[in-house]
């Protein structure tokens, strides 16, 4: 409690107390305070549910109201500095400078955006905030302007950081070309490299330093590639006793420490034996799938960023693991045909773990609809959200006008991880049987 006291020497009101409100708003709270906080609000998630449910006709009711039993939060492993990727913004900061390097409070609607740096935010590491100090000074030294709206011109704009606990440090930076032609954009990427790798910004000791032009809010690699000024492509990181390789836009877990855990746990609640498949369905860098190969026959993994799916296959091979396949594209398109053709007589295990935007519909329908898939785990950073809608598909009556053919499944335990102290949010595993 002590400890809790003296993080709340921000000033009353002030920039970065308003911001530490808006990214951390559980950062007063001692950590027990801040676990009892999310297990309240996933209760509530999964009262929701159980109420959705009995609209659909089904008597979901557990004691306390709730679809199914419901864990203890599990803890964090690191509480401050854990994450491994931040993404800075360029904006007018309090004092007006057009290049501040830091987070948002306020919004666009709203019209009042102001940058603020986050150089007291708990639950960034130093080194992120070192970076973010470099690139601020970088473009402040720069000529050219900072890009806050597309249409009014401008250059410089988002920063994101990811490091590993091997030390490794990757940085790329998002630029806006406007009208600069090649040779003027060839110059910019030269004063990067050199301010990073001779210049003050070398004190950041980067692994990999990267450039994208972009036009627009983000762009994947195959949109606007990632141009690579300085150092190793790939960074690498070390989880469960594997090796994994990290591209620029691939997912991973923000929170390592955390994931060794999610992960463990995960293995378990699958229940795999040594000839069940595994489906390891938004897989990014295959950390799901390639931590489990040991226990399963095969490992069959789905994932939309094409440089996420390289990684998944240089890791599964850098790792001796040769029970995996990946396959790049989108799952509502991928999956119906990987299951469509599926043999029944092999037991499959599905583990998904989609963005904030849940799984599109005919992924859901796939699912339901390959009576092999007897065991479902669904991974969840927003379970509140669209992910709501994607348990209601999986749970509801049979319906042939929305092709929901096959059988039920029932949520029968809710594991809720903490990925996120001093934030809100919560990682949510639901288990799903039929």
């Amino acid at each position: 409690k002590k400890k809790a006291r003296e993080s709340c020497s921000l000033p009353e009101s002030s920039w970065e107390e308003r911001l530490a409100n808006a990214v951390t708003p559980l950062w007063r709270l001692p950590y027990q305070e801040q676990l009892q906080v999310k297990y309240e609000s996933q209760r509530k998630i999964l009262q929701t549910l159980a109420s959705r449910l009995e609209e659909l006709g089904i008597d979901a009711q557990q004691p306390g109201g709730l679809c199914c039993p419901l864990q203890p939060v599990v803890p964090s492993p690191i509480i401050n500095g854990y994450r491994n990727k931040s993404t800075f913004s360029v904006n007018r900061g309090p004092d007006g400078n057009p290049k501040t390097v830091g987070l948002y409070v306020g919004t666009g609607r709203e019209r009042n955006i102001v940058c603020v740096k986050a150089n007291h935010l708990e639950n960034i590491p130093s080194k992120h905030k070192q970076v973010a100090q470099c690139y601020e000074e970088f473009i402040c030294r720069s000529p050219l302007d900072s890009c806050i709206l597309f249409h009014e011109g401008g250059h410089w704009r988002e920063l994101v950081v990811r490091t590993t606990s091997c030390g490794h440090t990757m940085a790329i930076i998002t630029f806006h070309p406007q009208e600069l032609g090649q040779e003027a954009l060839a110059t910019q990427k030269a004063l990067l490299k050199e301010f990073f790798t001779c210049g003050p910004g070398a004190i950041c000791a980067l692994t990999s330093l990267y450039f994208q032009e972009s036009t627009m809010t983000r762009c994947s690699h195959e949109q606007s590639p990632f141009q690579l000024l300085h150092g190793a492509p790939h960074i690498f990181e070390e989880l469960l006793g594997l090796k994994f390789r990290i591209s620029p836009d691939a997912f991973f877990q923000v929170n390592t420490a955390g994931a060794e855990v999610l992960y463990q746990a995960v293995g378990k609640l699958c229940q795999a034996t040594g000839d069940t498949v595994l489906l390891d369905i938004c897989c990014g860098t295959g950390t799901i799938g390639l931590s489990l190969a040991h226990r399963v026959s095969k490992v069959i993994g789905v994932e939309v960023v094409e440089k996420a799916i390289e990684d998944a296959e240089w890791n599964a091979a850098f790792n001796g693991i040769s029970n995996c396949e990946f396959h790049s594209g989108k799952a509502e398109a991928v999956l119906p045909q990987l299951l469509a053709s599926w043999e029944d007589a092999q037991p499959l295990v599905a583990v998904v773990n989609p963005s904030r935007a849940g799984l599109h519909y005919r992924v859901v329908r796939a699912i339901r609809n390959c009576r092999s898939i007897r065991r479902l785990l669904y991974i969840s950073c927003k379970p509140e959200g669209e992910a709501m809608r994607n348990f209601l598909e999986l749970c509801c009556p049979p319906d042939p006008r929305k092709k929901l053919a096959g059988e039920p499944f029932a949520p029968v335990l809710a594991v809720p991880f903490d990925m996120f102290p001093h934030t809100v949010h919560c990682e949510l595993v639901l288990l799903f049987t039929r």
